[in-house]
C-alpha cells in the first residue's frame, strides 16, 4: 500500500485529513445536539463569529441576543449567564471546526490545482467534494434558522439533511482517497457488489431515521427493549400521534422510533447476508477485512442502540451511537470499494 500512496501522497493525506476532521465534526455535532446547544448562537458571522465573547460586556450582549428567541423565551428562561456559556461553547466549537474544515479543503485544493498534482478524474471528484462541503455549511445555517422563528427546536428534516450530508461527504472523501490508494482495476462479481450497494442504501436510510429520532427527541420515550413498552412490540401511539397515518412514520415520535428499531434489524440482516454470501467467494485480504469488520461493527452498533434507548439517551452514549454509525458507514464504504472496479 505504501508504494501506491507514494505517487499521490500529498493528495491522499489531504483527503484522509479531511475524513478525520469530518469525524471530529460529527462527534462535536452530536454533543451539540444532545446538550441542546445548537440554538445558542442566533447570528451567523462567518469571520467575526470565529472569536467568542471575551469580556463581560460581550457576554451580556450575546446572552441578550439569545433572550430574543423562542428557545430562551419558551424553554430556558431560567438560564443564568453561566448556563448560557455552557451551551454557547459547544455551538461555537462546532462552527469553528466547520470553518476550519472549509479552509483545510479549499487551500490545499487551490495549491494542488496550481501545481497540477490532480489527475483529471481526481480534479472532478475534488470539485464535487468542495460543492458537498459548501452544501453542508449552508444546511447547517438553514437548520439553525428553523429554530429561531416560533418553535424552539430545529426542524428534524433539516437536521437529517445536515447530518446525512456530513456522513455522505465523509464517505465520498474516503472513496476518493481509496481510488488513489488502490488504483489497480480488477474483475468484479456484480451481483455481490450490488448486494453491498443495497446494504449501503439501507444503512443510509437508517442514518436518516437516526437523525429523525434525534431531531424529534424520540429517544426519550418507549425506553424498553425488545418491546416498545412492557408487553407491546408496537406501542399504540405509533399510529395515533399524526394524521394522516403516514405522517406518524416521518413526524411522530413513536412512529419514527418504531421505524428506526425495525431498520436496525434490517441493517443487521443485510450485513449477515453479505457475510454469508462471501463464503462462496475467493477473497483477498482487504475484502475479508472489510466483511469481518462489517459483522463486528454492526453488532457493536446494535448493542449501542439498545443501550441508548434503555438508558434514555445519556449524552456519552448518544454520541457513541452516532460514532458507531460513522464507523459502520466507513467500513461499508471500504468494503464496497474493495468489491468495485
Amino acid at each position: 500500500m505504501a508504494n501506491r500512496i507514494k505517487d499521490n501522497k500529498k493528495v491522499v493525506y489531504w483527503l484522509l485529513t479531511g475524513c478525520a476532521l469530518i469525524f471530529v465534526m460529527v462527534i462535536v455535532g452530536g454533543i451539540t445536539r444532545l446538550t441542546h446547544s445548537g440554538l445558542s448562537i442566533s447570528n451567523y458571522k462567518l469571520i467575526s463569529g470565529t472569536i467568542p465573547p471575551s469580556t463581560d460586556t460581550e457576554w451580556d450582549a450575546a446572552f441578550d441576543l439569545y433572550k430574543q428567541y423562542p428557545e430562551y423565551q419558551k424553554l430556558n428562561n431560567q438560564f443564568t449567564l453561566e448556563d448560557f456559556k455552557d451551551i454557547y461553547f459547544w455551538e461555537w466549537i462546532h462552527r469553528v471546526i466547520g470553518r476550519f474544515i472549509g479552509l483545510v479543503f479549499l487551500i490545499p485544493f487551490i495549491y494542488f490545482l496550481a501545481t497540477k498534482q490532480f489527475t483529471k478524474p481526481t480534479l472532478k471528484k475534488a470539485f464535487v467534494l468542495l460543492c458537498m462541503g459548501s452544501l453542508q455549511g449552508f444546511l447547517g445555517w438553514y437548520m439553525v434558522k428553523s429554530g429561531l422563528v416560533d418553535n424552539p427546536d430545529v426542524s428534524h428534516y433539516r437536521l437529517a439533511a445536515h447530518l446525512t450530508t456530513a456522513f455522505l461527504t465523509f464517505a465520498y472523501t474516503f472513496w476518493v482517497a481509496l481510488d488513489l490508494i488502490f488504483p489497480d482495476k480488477k474483475t468484479v462479481n456484480i451481483p455481490y457488489r450490488n448486494l453491498i450497494r443495497c446494504g449501503l442504501i439501507i444503512l443510509i436510510v437508517q442514518i436518516i431515521y437516526g437523525a429523525f429520532v434525534a431531531g424529534l427527541d424520540a429517544g426519550w420515550i418507549h425506553n424498553h427493549w425488545p418491546m416498545m413498552s412492557e408487553g407491546k412490540f408496537m406501542h399504540e401511539t405509533v399510529y395515533l400521534e399524526q394524521t394522516p397515518v403516514y405522517k406518524n412514520f416521518i413526524e411522530g415520535k413513536s412512529g419514527v422510533q418504531f421505524v428506526h428499531r425495525i431498520l436496525a434489524f434490517i441493517v443487521v440482516g443485510s450485513i449477515i447476508l453479505i457475510f454469508v454470501k462471501s463464503k462462496k467467494l475467493i477473497l483477498n485480504t482487504y475484502q475479508k477485512t472489510g466483511i469481518n469488520g462489517l459483522l463486528i461493527m454492526v453488532g457493536i452498533q446494535f448493542l449501542l442502540g439498545v443501550l441508548t434507548i434503555v438508558l434514555q439517551v445519556p449524552v456519552w452514549l448518544g454520541v457513541a451511537h452516532q460514532v458507531g454509525a460513522f464507523f459502520l458507514l466507513s467500513i461499508m464504504t471500504f468494503t464496497l470499494h474493495r468489491f468495485s472496479k
